[in-house]
């Protein structure tokens, strides 16, 4: 990790006060001159030598490994639950009477509006109490969640427990990228998010098509039970393999330690430099996410762009009960077949852009000696996946509109799943890059927009197709996405000099 010479935030910076030596001069290039003089301070604590072994970056790499892994599969888990029992609407309609079709649209929607509050909690909570913590307890309160969901005995309960698994349920989606950021340099970090964004993505996916046979088999709250027993194998899985990664976490107990077994109560975490009390740091954290969205231009632009394709998704998901249940008579075991187009569209696009991502950053390196957030928005790259959007858009619609063969839509359902995950796996990574140390609460903000709009575009967007057809109005759709094709141009091309713009409110 020393011998690369990229730009480092200083929750990775291996400096310690009582360490010299040819290593740490190395290191020095890569730290600011306040944070030299930190380290000249005998009561810093800091790690001990850039190879540190409690550093996380210095992890072997199967335990590295073994913790996004266990991260990944809850990540698949949780997002289950959004759509798993989305088959059996119908049935849950007719249980609790009620007949309304946007009742039957929210109480599948209501899991996402959770996704969008719930970010909010735990983001900046685990970058006051650390990763490990937030994880566990979030973990617990999804299973509780899920058993009360699978008890319900009317639409409002339903609804409610719902939205509070979605709620707690996010936690994993959005901390996993800044543990992604503690633990792997910039170099490795696109294969890690590949894995760790396949659960994500692909959970509404197989949702439906494992959703579907239950439902038909043994029933609706069967789905509720099955991710209930699930997240009691995984949560205890994850209890065990996910340590703590987040670097100040660590050295603030480094330092609590230190206290202890020297006496010296002056001594403080390097990386609590700014003086502020824990209070503090809840009260600058609690908000982090929302100030970051509206007041950093990369964070509010590129969560915009990734929300509204996500809301073009789930709205498109809205669209499958009629076109394939209606118009192409599947049943409701083989409706789930409808998602598995958007399954593999999502695990090649994961697969495909989460490696060349990391070509590109290590060729970066090689040629450079550093690496710039901008290295992971190449136009050769999100300019095609943009456009694959736009194109699959007006492909899905009128291939639905006209009644063409079941396979041609579904083909449509796949390229703009590829396309979406080239846009999703550059843009989400790109802020995990740029703001390091603060990733979890970026990517928070983006799912805040995100979950927003996959929750609440589905509502609004069944009218459209009313009035205007699946042809005419996936083209709208299709017309939005492609204003939105230079965005990620723009930031590869003046990225630098727009984030210079952003204020320096984060801490």
């Amino acid at each position: 990790m020393a011998s690369i010479d990229i730009e480092r935030p200083a929750s990775q910076r291996t400096l310690t006060p009582s360490y010299t030596g040819s290593a740490a001069k190395k290191d020095e290039e890569s730290a600011t001159k306040e944070d030299v003089v930190q380290a000249e301070d005998p009561n810093a604590v800091g790690w001990d030598g850039p190879d540190d072994p409690n550093n996380p970056m210095n992890w072997p790499a199967k335990k590295k490994w073994s913790c996004i892994g266990a991260l990944s599969v809850m990540t698949l888990l949780t997002p289950l639950g959004s759509s798993m029992f989305a088959p059996g609407v119908p049935d849950i309609m007719r249980e609790f009477e009620t007949s309304n079709r946007n009742i039957a649209t929210f109480v599948v929607s209501v899991y996402v509006l959770g996704f969008a509050f719930g970010p909010l909690l735990a983001a900046p909570l685990s970058e006051i109490y650390g990763r490990a913590i937030v994880f566990n307890v979030a973990n617990v309160l999804f299973l509780i969640m899920t058993v009360a969901t699978a008890l319900s005995q009317n639409m409002p309960m339903l609804i409610v427990f719902r939205f509070l698994m979605g709620f707690t349920g996010s936690t994993p989606i959005t901390n996993g990228s800044g543990t992604i950021s503690d633990i792997f340099p910039v170099q490795e970090r696109g294969k890690a998010m590949a894995v760790w964004a396949m659960g994500p993505l692909l959970g509404p996916c197989i949702g439906p098509l494992a959703g579907g046979y239950m439902v038909e088999a043994i029933g609706w709250r069967w789905v509720f039970w099955l991710i209930a027993i699930l997240t009691g194998f995984i949560a205890t899985l994850c209890y065990f393999a996910t340590p703590e990664t987040y670097a100040p976490t660590l050295l603030r107990a480094k330092a609590a330690k230190l206290k202890k077994e020297t006496g010296n109560q002056d001594l403080y975490s390097i990386l609590d430099k700014d003086g502020l009390t824990p209070k503090q740091r809840l009260s600058n954290a609690s908000i982090r996410p929302m100030r970051m969205l509206f007041t950093h231009l990369p964070v509010f632009i590129l969560s915009l762009y990734v929300a509204i394709v996500y809301g073009v998704l789930y709205l498109m998901f809205s669209t499958f009960t009629f076109v394939f249940a209606q118009q192409y008579g599947f049943g409701t075991g083989t409706i789930g077949l409808a998602y598995l187009p958007t399954g593999i569209g999502m695990l090649f696009g994961t697969i495909v852009f989460g490696v060349m991502t990391d070509i590109v950053i290590k060729k970066k390196i090689e040629q450079n000696g550093k690496t710039v957030p901008e290295d992971r928005l190449p136009i050769w790259m999100t300019l095609p996946s943009g456009l694959l959007i736009v194109v699959a858009l007006f492909w899905y619609g009128w291939a639905a509109d006209q009644n063409s063969h079941w396979i041609v839509p579904m083909i449509g359902v796949a390229l703009f799943c590829f396309g979406l995950m080239g846009i999703m796996m550059c843009l989400q990574t790109y802020l995990v890059d740029a703001y390091i140390t603060y990733a979890a609460s970026a990517v928070a903000a983006m799912t805040v927009l995100r979950s927003l709009a996959g929750a609440l575009l589905p509502l609004a967007g069944l009218s459209m197709y009313d009035d205007l057809g699946l042809g005419w109005g996936n083209s709208i759709l299709a017309f939005l996405a492609l204003v939105l094709v230079p965005v990620p141009v723009i930031f590869f091309l003046y990225g630098p000099k727009i984030r210079a713009k952003s204020p320096n409110n984060l801490g």
